[in-house]
């Protein structure tokens, strides 16, 4: 087993440990901004069900769900895509320290992004910053309700058009983004966790 995945798991008993790879700024954001490991287990548990695949995380912070759901699956590839270059170089600099080697963070706004290139997506609604000031992180980009409408139907375009079969993984999220040809196949955490396969063309 790649040594990466055996120095994540000593991270993986509690949130708290995890937590410990990042920074104290970093960290006092994790219960408001970070998946929850539990989640992350869940998640992956989902995303991972088929061949080895490539997992996009929307809008993946300081990567705690990307290394920690890498750690849970070292055959599969995972991809966090994150406007702020800081909270970037924090999730590369934690990605070091355990050394997990299938993921790959990417700065930049995910409407610059091919969707197709991946197989199956994770969204911790990232888009709802622009809506409830209390969520934001920063005031280091831009913010409005039109943009929250931008991004909510470019990534609604997206997943529409992806192959039958796709998954996708919903946290806290309003459910604009997902088309109508994805079937709810399951509701956790108190129906906060949400996971759909694309059914229908």
């Amino acid at each position: 087993m790649d040594s990466g995945v055996n120095r994540g798991k000593a991270f993986l008993a509690t949130d708290f440990a995890f937590d410990s790879i990042y920074p104290p700024l970093i960290q006092a954001w994790s219960a408001q901004h970070w998946t929850p490991l539990r989640v992350a287990r869940l998640t992956t548990d989902f995303l991972t069900s088929g061949p080895p695949s490539r997992i996009l995380d929307i809008g993946s912070g300081a990567g705690k769900f990307c290394l920690a759901a890498a750690c849970f699956a070292p055959q599969h590839y995972f991809y966090g895509i994150e406007q702020r270059g800081y909270i970037l170089e924090e999730a590369r600099r934690a990605q070091k320290k355990i050394g997990i080697t299938n993921v790959s963070f990417l700065q930049g706004n995910f409407t610059q992004l091919d969707l197709s290139r991946f197989d199956h997506f994770y969204f911790f609604n990232s888009f709802y910053e622009n809506l409830e000031e209390e969520g934001r992180i920063d005031h280091d980009i831009e913010y409005s309700a039109e943009r929250y409408r931008y991004y909510v139907r470019h990534l609604h375009n997206g997943l529409r058009s992806m192959p039958i079969g796709t998954r996708i993984a919903t946290y806290h999220s309003l459910y604009e983004e997902v088309p109508l040809n994805y079937d709810l196949v399951d509701t956790l955490e108190g129906g906060n966790l949400n996971f759909w396969i694309k059914r229908r063309s």
